[in-house]
């Protein structure tokens, strides 16, 4: 049941993850009225337009909200595709000597995207995205200082090519600002999924980008958690304490090893999902994430093959063999576990009903393991002291027998 529960919260909560931060849209300024006005899906960011079909010039405003007093806040068009890549921003940030608002114009090449070069203001007088005039404001008027969470709206116009009335728009906010160059900003999945498609004339946006990739996202956290995070645990602690139950026989071990091999075929459709996903973004790595994942998968498949080595009880080698097996084994879930919970912080999902629904499925079962794992030290503590009184009886009893050979004292009562 908890594990049902735990499906439906993770799916239902991941995919309201890039949904659940659109801000509140409107079309009047401090400076200018628009006709239109739509919420950006993610950032609390909106933007606010004027298409004059007559010239092909669009009055738009961007408005965003900093997270950092030192960030940047930035828009811009990409006149091919919904991505970063190609695309002619306005980004916004104080200046580092007199702290005055400043909007600066860029073009952000792959090099940039990939960190191999620094951001370096460029004029955006192109024929793809031209602009005609820009500025940039807080809210609040001249008073207003950048601070964390401080709103900007960002003015521009541009002129447009004949009959282009789809925009790709992207936006983002960063952290910081060296000098005058923006650095990178944070690359959890909200601000990754910061673009979309805007008809200007209709109104209309879409973004089967985001859509797509996002239900990878989502499946593959699924997968991963179920796999990595409840399956392969379950199957350790079957092999740990239904091992000795005498009923069960050799059943344990077949419980045991349907379970983990489950866990590993899930987790490795899983772990594809993930190489795939990190294929679709270029020069954008999750190094922890990836890491632990390829660790846990090498683990696993190790301890797979062990499987076609195992020897038999009365080889030498064999406990040799089992300590290996236990050390993989354990290595292994752990590194899944801690992957699954640095995987909530890559979904943007750290303090979701998701993450909740996990850890109460987590916690049964380590509930369960110190319930049995108490249990089992009863159990040996008594049959070794049961052991121990019957070996005093033992020792008691030829004792006497040495002394009194003929009495009829037994001590059975230690048997």
């Amino acid at each position: 049941m908890l594990l049902l529960i735990f499906f439906f919260s993770i799916s239902s909560q991941l995919f309201s993850t890039s949904s659940s931060s659109s801000s509140h849209c409107t079309t009047v300024t401090s400076t200018k009225t628009f006709d239109n006005c739509k919420p950006l899906p993610t950032q609390q960011a909106s933007i606010a337009w004027t298409f004059h079909p007559h010239n092909a010039t669009l009055d738009l405003c961007f408005s965003g909200n900093f997270i950092s007093p030192s960030g940047w806040v930035g828009f811009g068009i990409n006149p091919t595709s919904s991505e970063m890549t190609g695309t002619r921003a306005l980004i916004s940030f104080p200046d580092p000597n007199s702290g005055h608002l400043l909007l600066l114009p860029f073009v952000l090449s792959s090099s940039v995207k990939l960190q191999t070069t620094p951001l370096v203001s460029s004029p955006l007088d192109d024929h793809p995205v031209h602009v005609v005039s820009s500025s940039a404001s807080l809210y609040g008027g001249k008073m207003a200082t950048v601070h964390n969470g401080a709103a900007v709206q960002i003015f521009a116009t541009l002129k447009l090519s004949p009959n282009k009335t789809k925009l790709h728009v992207v936006w983002n906010r960063g952290l910081y600002v060296q000098g005058y160059s923006p650095t990178i900003h944070p690359t959890t999945a909200t601000d990754l999924s910061s673009f979309t498609t805007l008809d200007v004339l209709s109104g209309s946006s879409s973004n089967p980008k985001t859509s797509s990739s996002q239900t990878l996202k989502v499946i593959h956290g699924v997968v991963n958690s179920l796999s990595w995070g409840l399956l392969l645990p379950t199957g350790a602690i079957t092999a740990r304490y239904l091992r000795h139950v005498e009923s069960l026989g050799a059943t344990w071990f077949y419980v045991h090893a349907a379970i983990q091999l489950s866990g590993f075929l899930l987790g490795t459709v899983g772990f594809a999902m993930g190489v795939t996903l990190g294929d679709r973004s270029p020069g954008i790595v999750y190094s922890l994430h990836r890491k632990l994942g390829f660790a846990a998968f090498l683990l696993a498949a190790l301890q797979t093959l062990a499987l076609l080595f195992r020897p038999k009880t009365t080889n030498k080698f064999r406990k040799y063999w089992k300590s290996y097996h236990h050390f993989v084994g354990y290595a292994c879930v752990v590194i899944g576990v801690v992957n699954v919970f640095q995987g909530f912080e890559v979904m943007g999902a750290s303090r979701s009903y998701a993450k909740l629904g996990y850890c109460l499925c987590l916690s049964s079962l380590v509930g369960g393991c110190v319930a049995m794992e108490v249990n089992s030290w009863v159990v040996f503590c008594r049959n070794s002291k049961e052991e121990k009184m019957r070996r005093e009886g033992l020792i008691c009893s030829v004792a006497g027998s040495e002394k009194a050979s003929g009495s009829g004292t037994h001590l059975r009562n230690f048997d």
